[in-house]
């Protein structure tokens, strides 16, 4: 995933380099958290259950094997998504880089691993913008 320009000095000079290592020597190309390989185009349904190809079964969310198979209608829906990818920091930290902290996840596990935090931020933001309305524009002047 891209780093946003405002995060950059917060991530060390040498992050690409650390993130392919991640990626692609420690995880071998597949996501951490599904198992989703990298590169290729999967097909999915939506709710987290994908086609493992090599293996030739469906998954679910956790990368385990299904034990009931999806019905033909739900089947029928299936889509298609190019896998890509990133380096995540688990405790939201990006100082700290340490490879117990470090994981390679898909761009779903990622977003679903990073929703705690988006939600934060997302309170945070609307926090401030009313603070600010309420300074600025008070019903009070």
């Amino acid at each position: 995933m891209p780093i946003r320009r405002e995060h950059r000095f917060f991530y060390p000079i040498d992050w690409p380099q650390l993130s392919a290592v991640i990626r692609f020597r420690r995880a071998g190309g597949c996501c951490e958290g599904c198992g989703r390989p990298h590169g290729q185009r999967v097909p999915h349904l939506g709710d987290g259950r994908w086609w493992d190809a090599a293996a030739g079964a469906w998954r679910n969310g956790q990368g385990k094997a299904l034990r009931v198979l999806p019905t033909a209608e739900e089947v029928a829906g299936v889509r298609m998504t190019r896998v890509v990818l990133a380096a995540a920091h688990r405790d939201h930290d990006t100082s700290n880089n340490a490879d117990t902290n470090l994981a390679a996840f898909c761009q779903r596990c990622h977003m679903l691993h990073d929703r705690p935090e988006h939600r934060r931020r997302h309170w945070a933001t609307l926090f401030r913008r009313k603070a600010l309305e309420d300074l600025f524009r008070s019903p009070y002047a």
